[in-house]
């Protein structure tokens, strides 16, 4: 197992990249070959976070997913929120978020603050 890693640069490099460490997926801790895979992913998730980033979600989207994986429906927002009409309108783009909105949400729902402070449209 003498060949070189050099840096993913271009496309052809990536898909070599991961069809070695899918071939490497099973080495053993402590082996060469599952120190190469550790090196190999750490290149592939450089490339990727440099040709295929992921922006994160406004803060709409994020009180959604939030509410989906906790299973929370809109009466219960709303007690987070203010009131049903805030959480109604909240969730329709129709009102910005409050700085106490933001507060409660991050506090109750874990979402990250510099999520929910994110800029987003507002309906038209």
């Amino acid at each position: 197992m003498d060949k070189v890693i050099k840096p993913i640069r271009e496309e052809q490099e990536y898909r070599k990249a991961l069809e070695e460490l899918k071939g490497l997926f099973y080495a053993k801790s402590g082996t060469e070959e599952y120190d190469r895979a550790e090196i190999i992913e750490i290149l592939i998730e450089d490339y990727e976070e440099r040709h295929y980033p992921i922006d994160e979600p406004d803060p709409i989207e994020a009180i959604k997913y939030s509410m989906e994986e906790s299973g929370m429906n809109q009466m219960e927002l709303a007690k987070i929120l203010g009131d049903k009409s805030k959480a109604s309108l909240v969730l329709n783009r129709k009102r910005k978020l409050s700085l106490s909105m933001i507060r409660n949400l991050h506090d109750k729902l874990k979402i990250p603050l510099d999520v929910l402070i994110r800029d987003y449209p507002l309906a038209s």
